[in-house]
């Protein structure tokens, strides 16, 4: 089901990206503005770790066009593929890159799409606060936690490894709508989608963060972004992925150090309404041209020179 995006630190984001991008005179600054006077709206469905960011990027545009109403909801990825498809979305925010089958869907459909990738992302694993023994993991032991052969068997952390303390694991995590459980599945598991079912599964990562923060043998994972802002009631783990533990940051996403765990995120906009709809046009020339700013004030990981150069090449063709 689809729903409006609520997030932990919304209003604080929105505020926060205000006060970096605007100026004395008002208008974001380092940023491109419209001023055209257009009015109309905007809808996107998807990822619920991309939609934060589209929020942000919302919210600042309203001070460039307030005449442009941008709707932002959270069904997964694969919901957001679903509604796009059937035509009633002009924006799918996405963790993951579309499938195969879900393209086939979009084309029986008659919806062509630009695919762009708008920010990246490290995937993170949070624990409780008093969790005093898991500071860094291997993929190894998350694989122990996590792998479908799991399931009932490994409930406790001191089965994770014999060092840890006698203390129950209860586990959050994405819904497999997610591409976040996508990503991760694969990731982890060496498989997408296969996974243990014995855990509290949700679209909405402020279920996993309310969780982690209320169980001290807890453990999630989502977007690094959901960390930095509720770095009061939970906290990451670092990742050993071989060469040894890395913590999620921007710096080690953007250099390919925070491994296996980072990735990029995207947006997929309707040609149609792109071509069709100039509240869309508008609203999108905007969120890429500056998707780094933005990223940065809604606290992800920006695209990097190339990714701009990629981003405004995908952005060109849509024009």
């Amino acid at each position: 089901m689809n729903s409006k995006i609520t997030f932990v630190g919304a209003a604080a984001l929105a505020a926060s990206a205000t006060l970096l991008l605007t100026g004395c005179g008002g208008q974001p600054t380092g940023t491109e503005t419209s001023g055209a006077g257009i009015s109309g709206s905007v809808t996107a469905d998807g990822s619920s770790t991309v939609a934060p960011l589209t929020e942000a990027a919302a919210d600042i545009y309203r001070d460039v066009e307030a005449g442009v109403q941008v709707t932002v909801a959270t069904s997964g990825t694969g919901g957001g593929f679903k509604v796009f498809c059937a035509g009633e979305t002009d924006i799918s925010n996405a963790s993951r890159p579309i499938k195969d089958e879900e393209a086939a869907i979009c084309a029986d459909a008659g919806i062509e799409y630009t695919e762009i990738v708008i920010a990246n992302d490290g995937l993170s694993v949070v624990v409780n606060p008093e969790n005093d023994w898991a500071q860094c993991l291997t993929v190894e032991q998350l694989n122990t936690i996590w792998a479908p052969e799991s399931e009932g068997v490994v409930t406790n952390w001191n089965q994770v490894d014999p060092s840890f303390p006698d203390v129950a694991l209860t586990l959050y995590g994405a819904g497999t709508d997610s591409g976040t459980f996508d990503y991760f599945t694969a990731a982890i598991n060496g498989e997408e989608g296969a996974s243990r079912t014995d855990y509290s599964p949700s679209e909405d990562d402020n279920v996993t963060i309310q969780g982690v923060a209320g169980e001290p043998g807890a453990l999630g994972y989502f977007g690094l972004s959901y960390l930095e802002e509720n770095l009061d009631v939970i906290k990451g783990v670092e990742i050993d992925g071989g060469a040894g533990c890395v913590a999620p940051s921007v710096e080690t996403v953007q250099d390919g150090t925070y491994t296996p765990l980072a990735r990029p995120l995207f947006i997929y906009v309707s040609n149609a309404s792109y071509a069709e709809k100039p509240a869309v046009k508008a609203f999108v020339d905007y969120y890429v041209e500056n998707a780094v700013p933005v990223a940065e004030a809604a606290l992800f990981v920006p695209l990097t020179a190339d990714q701009v150069t990629v981003a405004q090449e995908e952005l060109a063709t849509l024009g």
